[in-house]
């Protein structure tokens, strides 16, 4: 199976004090330009306004910054530039510490053009712009833009060689220059700095709610379907095997979910498997997703899905046989059908019709 171009799931919560629905804007049908150096800056139609940060997962607080520019924009007649850098620095400067990706550049992309924005700069991070001083780099975005009007970041924000720059140098470097800094206050949530960390660790633990609302969006991931050996269609479950982009992901085990990207922009439900499949491999691989989408037939190989874990249904296991597992995957299919709203009053897995007990002990 696979996905075609195009939008994201209309899923999300405001950035502002209360947390309440709130649909994404559909991606343009033209995608967002994405620049990668600061020399293609000039080509983006000015007054320029950037925001600054590494924006991994796109939470609330990224939104935030994001918005604000965009407000600030708006306000001006200019554009709203997302300044970004790929990889992320830690994995230049503590590799051996650098955290998981939530949403990788792909993702990220996607994420920033169902936001609205037209036009990113996604910059290649490496020990020489590591080494570059905190004004010499805000002097080249400021000497390219045509103009540069204001620079929107995190309120804590530091930047540049030694992580020398921050809001204050910035302020005095804009006096200088002729644009303003915006610094944004952090989001709470709980009482807590909403954090890529703080996701991590929801995640970690398979808890897609609190995930969701430290995001602002529905919780998922980007992959690309990818040929596999065709058992799931076998099985009489044909899936669509995905190459993840993303890094972080929840525990191993079943997931109801919602994929987008199979037919047109509405997202389809399904049942996906991530693990690593005992049941039917003999020598440890790596991870994969596999997703069922319930009720559709068609060719998605090569094609971006991007999929939206929804609720866990149970932990991968290893199963005594293949009919088993066509048992409890067709149970699997009833109960995402359940936790979707598709229909009532289905078997719930671990119930007496399931075959969780008849499976064999993982070795």
């Amino acid at each position: 199976m696979d996905r075609g171009e195009g939008a994201r799931p209309a899923y999300g919560f405001a950035a502002s004090g209360r947390l309440v629905p709130k649909p994404f804007l559909p991606p343009k049908s033209d995608g967002v330009k994405v620049h990668h150096s600061i020399s293609e800056l000039a080509q983006v139609p000015g007054p320029v306004v950037l925001a600054i940060g590494v924006f991994d997962g796109l939470h609330l607080g990224h939104r935030a910054v994001l918005e604000r520019a965009q407000e600030e924009a708006r306000r001006i007649g200019g554009t709203a530039v997302p300044l970004s850098f790929d990889p992320h620095p830690a994995r230049v400067l503590r590799p051996e510490n650098a955290p998981l990706m939530l949403t990788a550049a792909e993702h990220k992309m996607r994420l920033l053009e169902a936001m609205g924005f037209s036009h990113t700069l996604l910059l290649p991070f490496n020990l020489t712009v590591a080494a570059t001083s905190a004004d010499d780099f805000i002097r080249s975005l400021a000497q390219t833009a045509r103009p540069l009007a204001a620079i929107c970041v995190g309120h804590q924000w530091s930047f540049g060689k030694g992580r020398q720059g921050n809001l204050e140098s910035l302020a005095k470097l804009g006096a200088q220059m002729g644009f303003v800094e915006i610094g944004v206050p952090e989001i709470l949530f709980e009482g807590e700095a909403v954090s890529s960390t703080r996701i991590r660790n929801a995640l970690t633990q398979g808890d897609f709610v609190q995930a969701s609302r430290l995001l602002g969006r529905a919780y998922s991931v980007l992959g690309e379907v990818q040929r596999g050996r065709a058992l799931g269609r076998t099985l009489g479950f044909p899936t669509a095997n995905l190459g993840l982009f993303n890094e972080q992901l929840p525990p191993h085990g079943v997931y109801a979910v919602r994929a987008t990207g199979a037919v047109g922009a509405a997202p389809l439900p399904g049942v996906a498997n991530l693990g690593t499949r005992p049941t039917v491999e003999c020598s440890p691989v790596q991870p994969t997703l596999e997703v069922h989408l319930l009720d559709y037939s068609g060719d998605l190989y090569g094609k971006i899905l991007e999929v939206e874990f929804v609720a866990p249904l149970r932990g991968e296991q290893k199963f005594a046989s293949l009919d088993l597992l066509r048992q409890q995957i067709h149970l699997d299919t009833l109960r995402a059908k359940e936790v979707l709203g598709l229909t009532t009053s289905l078997p719930l897995a671990g119930s007496q019709n399931s075959v969780h007990q008849r499976k064999e002990p993982s070795k």
